[in-house]
């Protein structure tokens, strides 16, 4: 074992009955958010389901803000754990891109989970602020870093600095180069224009189906969603140039 390495401590009786408290707050909060939509949660209504005290739940959470914070971190995980999963096992088939599979992922989760795709999307909660580089930020970022490398594996950073947005104002540009990486190398600025519209178009039909709002499609929805994706794929992969042949060129790879 190297020498900066230690063992882990196993934990206290405690502190495995304090985790296993917590878990089972968190299971109820989320039975909550199912049944009676996100902006019905109070630690009140949670303790009552749990058979607790309120009292007793501030041993664990002070505040629902504290209880938001973990409900949207491990939402937002949920989700890019789907992501991540329909990217990764997905079929070697071009007709059928990793970042249409990923994309595929994201719809069906919102889908199966839509109180806490709510949660994440929808009204804001009434005087509710997630912590600025908390741990909801963090989870965030992991389901970008999956769209990223979907999105543009196999392009060079040259490539994805000439991609074709139309001219970017000098402040536009400086504010995306000033933009924190999203657990990935950062991109340069005409690419984060191509994943901010890629993941706009893609997110706005997802919300328009979980909201109820394409219902007279009649069951098409999945169809009509993978066409959508597949076309946007194309598009912003139409406004990348190609690679230029010659030392230093790297090898495209599936997308």
């Amino acid at each position: 074992m190297p020498a900066d390495e230690h063992p882990t401590a196993p934990l206290t009786l405690r502190q495995r009955r304090r985790a296993v408290a917590t878990r089972e707050i968190v299971d109820a909060a989320e039975h909550h958010i199912a049944e009676h939509g996100p902006a019905a949660l109070s630690l009140r209504a949670v303790a009552r389901g749990l058979g607790m005290s309120v009292q007793a739940l501030y041993h664990y959470f002070p505040n629902r803000d504290a209880l938001v914070t973990v409900l949207i971190a491990k939402a937002y995980d949920d989700l890019a754990d789907a992501v991540r999963t329909a990217a990764d096992t997905a079929p070697d088939d071009p007709a059928v891109p990793r970042f249409v599979t990923a994309a595929e992922g994201y719809r069906r989760w919102a889908i199966a989970h839509p109180e806490l795709f709510q949660l994440l999307y929808g009204t804001p909660l009434r005087d509710y602020a997630a912590p600025a580089e908390g741990p909801t930020t963090r989870a965030m970022r992991r389901m970008s870093e999956v769209f990223q490398r979907v999105l543009f594996d196999g392009f060079t950073e040259e490539q994805l600095a000439a991609a074709d947005t139309r001219t970017l104002s000098p402040p536009l540009r400086a504010h995306l180069e000033a933009l924190p990486p999203d657990g990935a190398p950062a991109l340069p600025a005409p690419a984060t224009v191509l994943m901010l519209s890629g993941w706009g178009h893609m997110h706005g039909l997802v919300v328009l189906e979980v909201f109820g709002h394409t219902s007279f499609m009649d069951g098409h929805q999945a169809e009509i969603f993978r066409m959508a994706m597949r076309d946007l794929l194309a598009d912003i992969h139409r406004r990348i140039p190609a690679e230029r042949t010659g030392v230093g060129s790297l090898p495209r790879r599936r997308r």
